[in-house]
């Protein structure tokens, strides 16, 4: 018979507290599969990441590059004639060169790459631009012969640089090439001029004459742009940037207590001075920096002494001497 008993309809038929759609089981991973589908759906997304430096890494090479651009543009001015513009846009390069190398040991992204494209930088706007600015400005009236001191300085702002760099290849416990490590009292010094502060006195007698001829004083003027003196100022500072003379570095420079606020109020008048007339500001801010030189030799000198004194053998008497010998 085709009909079965209910033993063989209980076969067929699901068990009894089981439900139709499957098993406890099958239900359990699909309601986990839609309770994840659920939280991928609400999820907050997050922010994708890119490989890459960090834009806070870039900003001294982007400072580095802004005075390059000043430089070149001062350039542009001096083949113009608009003395002016092209010395302030060197001015301003000198100032972004005294940032980027700061902000750079401050941030800890100091590389061997920010340091060439800094010296290259400095090489166009400190060495190149004043050169070429002077020459149009009034050494082109020497013809052959006022070229010649124009040409020693960019040369020598060169070689300074060029030593710059080969003095940040950090040696060995024992050298083989390259220049002998700096002592620890002779970190704060520079060797030699460094380039911003030359191309500052470089143009020191254009800064006289602008200022002058805001004065009224048309004779000094012309006496401030004569080619003798302007190419007799280029020889001195070129040989200063090319010497062994020690500068102060500024780098770890402490101001005792009691200057703090004679310092602080000094600043204060000059930068007043630099709004009010930035030419006569410029041209005695050279006329300090040239008088602390100096200064700056009897504190290396000094501190060169100290440290030979602490490093002098001390002779203690023997036994015998002392009146401790054997028994």
């Amino acid at each position: 018979m085709s009909g079965g008993g209910p033993e063989d309809r209980g076969a067929h038929a699901p068990p009894r507290g089981r439900p139709e759609g499957g098993t406890y089981e099958g239900l359990a991973r699909r309601g986990s599969a839609g309770i994840r589908r659920l939280r991928r759906r609400f999820r907050p997304r997050t922010r994708p990441r890119f490989e890459g430096q960090s834009f806070n890494r870039l900003i001294p090479n982007i400072l580095t590059l802004i005075a390059l651009c000043a430089g070149l543009t001062a350039i542009r001015f001096a083949l113009d004639g608009r003395w002016e513009p092209a010395a302030g846009l060197i001015v301003f390069a000198a100032a972004l060169d005294g940032i980027d190398g700061r902000l750079a040991r401050l941030l800890k992204v100091t590389s061997r790459f920010g340091a060439e494209f800094d010296s290259l930088s400095d090489f166009l706007s400190f060495g190149v631009a004043p050169a070429l600015l002077l020459y149009l400005w009034t050494m082109h009236e020497g013809r052959g012969l006022g070229f010649a001191p124009c040409l020693l300085f960019a040369v020598c702002s060169a070689l300074r640089l060029a030593r710059f760099n080969a003095s940040l290849d950090a040696p060995g416990p024992v050298p083989l090439t390259g220049p002998p490590p700096k002592p620890a009292y002779a970190q704060s010094f520079f060797t030699g001029v460094p380039a911003p502060a030359g191309a500052g006195l470089a143009l020191f007698p254009l800064f006289a004459a602008l200022a002058l001829n805001g004065w009224n004083m048309p004779v000094l003027a012309e006496a401030m742009r004569h080619p003798l003196f302007v190419g007799t100022v280029l020889v001195v500072v070129a040989a200063l940037m090319v010497s062994t003379l020690p500068t102060w570095s500024f780098k770890n420079f402490k101001v005792p207590r009691e200057l703090v606020l004679p310092l602080l109020l000094g600043v204060g008048i000059f930068a007043a001075f630099l709004v009010t007339d930035p030419w006569a500001a410029l041209a005695l801010g050279g006329l300090i920096y040239a008088g602390m030189l100096p200064f700056s030799v009897r504190s290396y000198r000094r501190l060169k002494r100290e440290a030979e004194a602490m490093l002098e053998p001390v002779v203690v008497p023997s036994s015998e001497h002392a009146g401790g010998g054997a028994p």
